[in-house]
């Protein structure tokens, strides 16, 4: 389950799911956010958006959080929300996953948007 609102409803959705179910809390920019989602049992967190979006409050995830993350925690961490090839290649050995929305879902041709945007020839 994929939780949008931080570290609010991780701990209850926990207890109620049980420990079995894979739970993720999108922590936006907040590196508080994202400790308090660990420490309620979240199995990943995610910070985003990592370039100039409409999403949320507007605030940019940077490398340098998910660099700190990497470092630090051993909470895996994604990022997500308008990456680019550019955010891409600096999150490359900083984050465990991606997880795309418009910015590969909204084109024509969305696989082969994603093998540009991950840098694979066609």
């Amino acid at each position: 389950m994929h939780l949008s609102d931080g570290s609010r409803n991780v701990g209850k959705a926990r207890k109620n799911l049980g420990k079995d179910t894979i739970i993720g809390a999108f922590c936006g920019s907040s590196k508080h956010d994202g400790l308090i989602a660990g420490e309620a049992g979240a199995d990943y967190v995610s910070f985003g958006p990592l370039s100039k979006t409409t999403l949320r409050d507007g605030n940019i995830a940077h490398s340098d959080l998910f660099k700190w993350w990497s470092t630090m925690i051993e909470i895996p961490v994604l990022a997500e929300g308008a990456l680019d090839k550019k955010v891409i290649g600096e999150l490359n050995n900083l984050t465990d996953f991606l997880a795309f929305g418009d910015e590969l879902w909204q084109k024509k041709n969305p696989l082969n948007e994603l093998n540009d945007l991950l840098g694979y020839s066609q």
